[in-house]
């Protein structure tokens, strides 16, 4: 899959069915992407040399859009107070990937004959009709199947390059995950906390006496029901039905609160429970609640094994971009590079 959407990277400087665009190389996972509205510049005109090779504004535009992929609910266009940020980082990706491709033309690296084809048969099939094809074909490639084949090629080659030199030394050995873990150790402590389901009844701001009676009875003629339940999804009914607060359309579910974070009444309640009981009605300032618990979690550190699945993408992503950082660096080293 990878391939596929480095294959878009390289190709798509142009105007193409949304259906088949994909997001650039250096995005975390390829993903179809939604309907464009970019606005391209003049077509072709030069922004970056990389020894000698030309970089146009299409590319240019195509990166920025990759990075900001959410330009279609701007009207097309990049809000101008990102756009500098933007433009820099897909200005140094394009450079990036220019160097890249040259330096696996200088290896001689080749694409294999059926991994070619089979890219070029995936990129087909992303197009919605074979009309939609031809219309691309021609519009930018004057109809040349071999001038795509060319861009689709690059694409395959910068890939290859890509991981050969980063993917594959990229990889977060146990040991650099569990010295990860022990450096950080306080990234995976947790405090104190509680699941709980609510179901409160609310007075008016500035209520009343009366006001204030008035929603302590309508708790009170649910208390009974409430404590009647026996499971999540039985309480989680009832506050649906009768609580009036914003969690009513949750099941009532607040997930875990941290104690810190809950008033007195309530964890003096919650202490005394065990997971599954409901408590009597409480009151917190002005709001009459009625708390199910679900779960008391007491502090501690969350174990090596449960959190190792995060651990491992964050060193990897770590080490890919060190690796892409000095790789770049050392590309440009002995590059002519001209901004235009």
């Amino acid at each position: 899959m990878k391939t596929q959407w480095m294959i878009w990277l390289a190709v798509m400087g142009m105007t193409i069915p949304a259906s088949a665009q994909l997001v650039s190389s250096h995005s975390s996972s390829p993903a179809i992407a939604a309907p464009s509205t970019v606005q391209q510049g003049p077509a072709g005109r030069p922004v970056a040399r990389v020894n000698g090779a030309v970089l146009t504004d299409l590319d240019l535009s195509r990166e920025e859009y990759a990075i900001f992929p959410y330009a279609r609910q701007h009207n097309g266009k990049i809000p101008p107070q990102m756009e500098p940020g933007i433009r820099q980082g897909a200005m140094q990706m394009i450079i990036f990937e220019e160097l890249v491709y040259q330096e696996a033309q200088r290896r001689q690296m080749v694409v294999p004959a059926d991994k070619l084809q089979k890219a070029q048969i995936d990129f087909r099939k992303q197009f919605p009709s074979p009309e939609a094809y031809k219309s691309m074909l021609q519009g930018e490639f004057h109809g040349s199947e071999a001038k795509l084949q060319g861009k689709i090629k690059r694409s395959l080659l910068i890939d290859q390059l890509l991981k050969s030199d980063v993917d594959s030394k990229s990889m977060a050995t146990r040991a650099e995950q569990k010295a990860f873990y022990d450096k950080n150790a306080k990234r995976f402590e947790y405090p104190e906390s509680f699941a709980v389901q609510t179901i409160s009844f609310i007075p008016p701001q500035k209520a009343t006496p009366a006001q204030l009676a008035e929603a302590r009875k309508r708790a009170e003629a649910l208390l009974a029901k409430a404590k009647a339940t026996k499971t999540y999804e039985e309480f989680g009914l009832l506050a649906e039905k009768h609580s009036e607060d914003d969690y009513r359309v949750m099941m009532g579910d607040h997930k875990f609160v941290y104690r810190e974070q809950m008033a007195a009444p309530m964890v003096e309640a919650l202490l005394k429970m065990q997971p599954g009981q409901v408590t009597d009605i409480l009151q917190v300032e002005q709001i009459y609640t009625i708390v199910r618990l679900n779960l008391h979690v007491l502090p501690g550190k969350a174990k090596f094994d449960k959190v190792q699945a995060q651990i491992k993408k964050e060193v990897e992503q770590s080490k890919t971009n060190q690796i892409r950082s000095a790789l770049d660096k050392k590309l440009r080293q002995s590059a002519k590079i001209e901004v235009l």
